[in-house]
């Protein structure tokens, strides 16, 4: 799956993550730095499809009040990056409306409508492109859909805590991820020509 550093969300590290979290929450900074580690990548890459170039800004921001409310969080390290991923995404609309214009092409759409194609389905598919492609492509969705996707291909949520994210029923998160994968899959398979076409120009290249 897409996330902001590359590769899958690692579930298996959420163990690992829970550990720093709580060690983190008595003052050891280096088990803060941990957590950095495993959540930053996969967040940025959800702020990158939420606020484009200003990902970087936003996720400071975000970690900022990460740091200062740590005590307050409360539970295990899948809660955690849905917690910070909460935090992200109210960041990155406090950041939205400060801008007071329609967001570039590079992010999502702005209408807040809620808008169901397998997660791992999806994850699959964006392995043969690029992550800056796969994000251009999940921001060119419906703002309910994008979100949706990017919460559980890039974070790596489950559909109960991104509904939590969202504020949304489950059953309307499941449906929106469901439409922005149809979305994307009928994107990938416009890319596939092109992108055969190009690998066989490249081909005849070397040929000559």
């Amino acid at each position: 799956m897409v996330k902001g550093g590359g590769g899958r969300p690692a579930q298996t590290s959420d163990a690992e993550l829970g550990d720093a979290v709580a060690r983190a929450q008595k003052g050891d900074e280096a088990a803060f730095a941990a957590a950095y580690r495993i959540v930053h990548p996969p967040l940025l890459g959800f702020l990158r499809g939420l606020v484009g170039d200003d990902a970087e800004d936003v996720a400071s921001d975000a970690w900022l009040e990460i740091a200062r409310d740590l005590g307050r969080f409360r539970g295990d390290g899948a809660g955690f990056r849905a917690w910070t991923a909460s935090i992200a995404r109210n960041r990155a609309i406090d950041h939205l409306r400060r801008l007071k214009s329609r967001p570039r092409a590079t992010l999502l759409e702005s209408d807040l409508a809620e808008r169901p194609g397998r997660v791992d389905t999806a994850g699959e598919a964006f392995e043969v492109i690029s992550t800056q492609q796969a994000l251009a492509l999940i921001s060119a969705l419906p703002r309910g859909q994008a979100e949706a996707v990017l919460l559980q291909t890039v974070i790596g949520l489950d559909g109960p805590a991104a509904a939590r994210v969202l504020g949304k029923r489950p059953g309307a998160v499941r449906s929106a991820a469901h439409r922005g994968l149809r979305r994307l899959a009928k994107s990938l398979e416009a890319l596939e020509p092109r992108r055969v076409t190009d690998s066989d120009s490249r081909a005849l290249e070397r040929e000559r």
